[in-house]
């Protein structure tokens, strides 16, 4: 029984340090997962300094960049997608000057179509670091979308592809939609975002923009080949002007940021890095 006394205190001391080393062990690989879920947000890391902000264009909402969104990040990039009343260019503008301002860093404003022109409009703010375009309009000062278009000829999709209502405000046919605006998209999803665009004040094509903000910002543009909606050499002609970083994807439409996401997402972190935010 005496050899059974002296062996109690050895066997606590041992389920003690034992005791002890899981502890160790417990906390260190915590600590090491912890590292990990934190590296792993993202190819790049932490967040970037920036904020993406996403302007949709004239028949789409926010929504049109949720693939985009979703890349962005992965990429460790705050992303914010505004949703645009479409009742004027000042109205528009405003929306994404709200949005700058509740931004605490700098600002990469993106446009898809007529959200072109509302980044030219909006994209004088000091936060504002690029501008990025997207199949998209960039007018001058004092001009309009409709000033813009002018000197070419009318795509075949407006002669019968508009429908205005008794308020003035503009929607595109569903055939339009499908065959001139999203041919590249699955015809069941286009066919739910046929039904569910935004329509667009008719006299947004002609309200002015005041200053234009690619004047003083370094700005880049991406637009598909295959565009329908707006001509491919208006667009060309666009970059060019604006002297902005061109990319053209073979074989997109006019909603690239659908059915090519990965493009589109490139180009804006190229802007992020080339502007020193990635």
């Amino acid at each position: 029984m005496r050899e059974s006394h002296h062996q109690i205190p050895t066997f606590k001391n041992t389920m003690l340090n034992n005791l002890k080393r899981w502890v160790r062990t417990l906390l260190a690989a915590t600590l090491l997962l912890a590292g990990g879920i934190l590296g792993g947000c993202g190819s790049s890391g932490a967040a970037t300094s920036a904020t993406v902000v996403l302007v949709h264009g004239a028949w789409a909402d926010g929504s049109s960049w949720s693939s985009v969104v979703s890349l962005l990040q992965q990429h460790g990039v705050n992303v914010v997608a505004v949703q645009l009343p479409r009742t004027s260019l000042t109205d528009d503008a405003a929306v994404v000057t709200q949005a700058i301002d509740a931004q605490s860093g700098p600002v990469i404003l993106v446009g898809h179509s007529y959200g072109g022109a509302v980044i030219t409009q909006a994209g004088t703010d000091s936060k504002v670091a690029a501008l990025v375009y997207v199949s998209a309009f960039a007018p001058g000062d004092g001009q309009s979308i409709n000033d813009l278009t002018s000197p070419f000829p009318a795509p075949a999709w407006e002669a019968n592809g508009l429908i205005l209502n008794a308020a003035g405000f503009l929607t595109l046919t569903r055939d339009t939609f499908l065959n001139s605006f999203a041919p590249d998209v699955p015809k069941a999803t286009a066919a739910v975002l046929a039904v569910s665009q935004g329509p667009l004040f008719n006299h947004c094509l002609d309200d002015k923009v005041t200053a234009a903000a690619w004047k003083v910002k370094p700005s880049w543009w991406v637009y598909g080949d295959q565009d329908q909606i707006i001509p491919p050499q208006l667009q060309q002609l666009e970059a060019k002007t604006l002297n902005a970083t061109l990319t053209v994807i073979p074989g997109a439409s006019h909603v690239a940021l659908i059915s090519q996401p990965s493009a589109v997402a490139n180009v804006i972190l190229d802007a992020l890095g080339k502007t020193g935010n990635l």
